[in-house]
């Protein structure tokens, strides 16, 4: 009789202690990626000496990988979707290790290109593999602080990397700073897998291109989703734009700062996590949109203080526009993830695809205006998508915090 068929009961989320190694093993795989992936920003200005290249060619080291994140991170979504979590993870750890030790060995500048954008191929597949594995595989009430964790972790690794591939660059060589995160990379990847638990909450889904289409276009028609989209486009070209070409200028007469002292500036990432924090306090208070503004005005007099002469002037500005920058980028990562309703993965990859585009993107063309009209150029280059967001948050008034 169909009153005595009973389905098997679902199996049960990690355990405690299986939560603690889930959670470590997410977060040292979150550090790997973003330590590999933005380790070569403040090697910047050694490259163009040791390849004889421009500065906004020397650009590109940064934007192939960024490229490749972008441009990969649904197809990965959709690999995880269909085959698995952990695998895809494994093998995309392995893999950006790899090509991170084999960029420090690039016989040109090509080449190095070519193992970047291999780079943030592999590092693609993790962060939606990451994200789906915690939502499967934990329980609901721990979820949201294993989320804050793996982001913490993203952040902190890409200060780590820029800071310590600038300071060993400076006494080895920029060879060896990558180099050496390569093999760190490669020993933390094997701590990955001997701490992340099997997950048991996975079911393999079909590829389905008719609902994804259909999806896709319910999320291009939400009043609200595409425009926050922009503003990651636009926050986070000006951010890399930022931190790319300000190394040129501080490596050169009359700071003429060493790469260590560059990489030093780095640690105002650290910044970030405060910032993301008391923003995330501020628009429970004041609302999302008030306080993106406010953020955003934060990032545009920033850029204004680093038009000034006197460095410590420049360093204040560059916090400023930091700490505007994380808050604004995780209050509108929250809102993108309110209003996502049912297609959360799908809605996250897009705004994440967006934000690494604008990196891509903006913080390329900012190399133009280096070379023909120095840092007044950059900095009233990338004035502009500050503005830009300035004027979609304030369009975005209207939505409400929905």
């Amino acid at each position: 009789m169909t009153g005595n068929r009973h389905e098997a009961p679902p199996p049960p989320w990690l355990d405690a202690a299986a939560t603690r190694r889930a959670n470590w093993a997410l977060a040292l795989a979150g550090f790997v990626c973003f330590s590999l992936l933005y380790s070569n920003q403040p090697l910047l200005p050694q490259l163009t000496v040791a390849f004889g290249i421009p500065a906004v060619t020397a650009s590109l080291s940064m934007s192939a990988g960024t490229l490749a994140v972008a441009l990969l991170m649904i197809p990965w979504s959709l690999v995880s979707d269909r085959h698995g979590r952990e695998g895809l993870m494994r093998v995309c750890l392995f893999g950006a290790a790899i090509f991170a030790f084999a960029s420090a060995f690039a016989p040109d500048f090509p080449t190095l290109l070519l193992s970047r954008v291999a780079l943030g191929a592999c590092i693609a597949g993790v962060p939606p593999a990451a994200m789906a594995y915690l939502g499967e595989e934990l329980a609901p009430a721990v979820r949201g602080r294993a989320m804050g964790l793996y982001i913490a972790a993203n952040a902190l690794g890409g200060m780590f990397g820029r800071f310590f591939a600038a300071g060993v660059s400076e006494y080895l060589g920029w060879r060896y700073g990558l180099a050496i995160l390569g093999v760190l990379a490669l020993i933390a990847t094997f701590g990955f897998l001997r701490l992340l638990p099997r997950g048991a909450h996975f079911a393999a889904q079909p590829l389905r291109l008719r609902p994804l289409l259909a999806d896709l276009r319910g999320i291009y028609a939400d009043p609200g989703l595409p425009w926050l989209f922009w503003i990651a486009f636009l926050i986070m070209g000006a951010f890399v734009g930022i931190y790319n070409y300000l190394g040129f200028r501080l490596s050169l007469p009359p700071y003429a700062l060493s790469p260590a002292a560059i990489g030093a500036i780095f640690l105002l990432y650290a910044l970030g996590s405060l910032s993301s924090m008391l923003a995330a306090g501020a628009a429970a208070r004041h609302g999302r949109q008030r306080v993106i503004l406010a953020m955003n005005l934060g990032m545009a007099a920033g850029i204004g203080l680093t038009c000034l002469a006197f460095l410590p002037l420049i360093i204040i500005g560059l916090a400023l526009f930091t700490i505007g920058y994380f808050g604004a980028h995780s209050l509108a990562n929250a809102w993108v993830a309110s209003r996502a309703g049912t297609r959360r993965g799908l809605v996250s990859a897009l705004y994440l695809s967006s934000y690494y585009l604008g990196g891509s993107i903006l913080g390329y063309a900012g190399g133009w205006p280096w070379e023909h009209f120095g840092w007044p150029g950059v900095a009233s280059a990338l004035s502009l998508p500050v503005a830009l967001a300035i004027a979609i948050t304030l369009r975005l008034r209207k939505l409400g915090d929905s």
